[in-house]
């Protein structure tokens, strides 16, 4: 991701000994993203992620690495932190948090077909599942709350179009917060970034398999459904207008459902957590466009793409037909 903190091969030498990695070979800065600092690392041991966060504190870390944890000792192909003698997972460097995890094979389908949505539906149900009894709270951090204190902050920043329509979705997605009908959705351990280029694949062209889901410093308790329509508002549209493609829709939720199928209360109101997912994304690259950090590779997304997004699904509320 950006690099915001420059470590040099000495101080990634000095972690990698304290993990018995054997000799740094190669650390390479990662330019995609912009919340964390991460380094490709190469090591006599094999082929790593150096991650020094940059916002998250060393309170807030052990929700995510243990979880991470968690789901790859239930068999899920995600990162699995590395641990020292003592099994620790979280380090200082630099005087802020770090950690190291395995580098997950294979490369990212940013251009996905049934196929892939297929895949991708049925392992976002499998997290959910195997995260049920995982022991840590923290609520999701990018929820309700960060919005409601972000809005204003950005407001001045935007057109009378936009300022009114972030206003008047803020207030919207306040109103079902207060609902019976939002209490009753079911919730748990959410990753809430599964983008696509947060998921690797790998084989021949046709037949690519998931081989690993990763970045998960966005995760927190939050529903289930609002997981699966931050994924359905990247895999499953039309970059170009943000338009929703029904039938990757379609197939990444029956895929989804093979494995945890949805209650009625999760299928009404799918539509609204669309809108929710699409605002999130929204608000958080105003704030990263209007609000920047220093970093040396810093290349904020664009916000408008999210800002179509979610006029989109305003104007065309989707449900799963081929689930109801």
């Amino acid at each position: 991701m950006a690099v915001f903190t420059e470590v040099t091969l000495d101080e990634a030498q000095a972690l990698a000994n304290r993990l018995n990695l054997g000799s740094v070979l190669n650390l390479r800065g990662i330019t995609a993203g912009i919340e964390n600092t991460n380094y490709f690392l190469s090591t006599e041991a094999g082929e790593f992620v150096l991650t020094v966060f940059e916002r998250l504190s060393f309170e807030q870390l052990p929700f995510y690495l243990q979880l991470m944890k968690h789901l790859a000792q239930r068999g899920l192909a995600v990162p699995d932190p590395q641990a020292d003698t003592n099994g620790a997972i979280l380090f200082e460097l630099l005087a802020k948090p770090a950690a190291v995890v395995n580098k997950l094979r294979g490369g990212h389908q940013l251009a996905p077909d049934l196929f892939h949505c297929e895949q991708v539906g049925a392992e976002l149900a499998r997290m959910h599942v195997a995260a049920q009894d995982f022991p840590l709270h923290q609520d999701n951090l990018r929820g309700l709350s960060w919005w409601s204190e972000t809005v204003p902050v950005v407001l001045p920043f935007l057109n009378a179009a936009q300022a009114e329509l972030l206003s008047s979705e803020l207030a919207f997605q306040q109103h079902l917060a207060a609902s019976a009908s939002f209490a009753d959705l079911p919730r748990g351990p959410i990753h809430a970034d599964l983008f696509r280029d947060n998921v690797m694949f790998e084989g021949l062209p046709g037949r690519e398999r998931l081989s690993g889901c990763f970045d998960f410093y966005f995760a927190g308790v939050d529903s289930w459904l609002f997981d699966l329509a931050i994924c359905l508002n990247d895999w499953c549209i039309d970059h170009a207008n943000g338009r929703l493609d029904e039938a990757r829709a379609e197939a990444f939720v029956h895929a989804y459902e093979s494995v945890r199928p949805m209650s009625g209360v999760e299928h009404r109101l799918l539509p609204a957590m669309l809108r929710a997912a699409a605002l999130r994304f929204w608000l958080s690259r105003l704030w990263d466009v209007y609000l920047p950090r220093d970093a040396a590779l810093l290349k904020p997304h664009d916000p408008g793409h999210f800002e179509r997004v979610l006029r989109e699904r305003i104007a065309r509320p989707w449900h799963a037909l081929t689930s109801l």
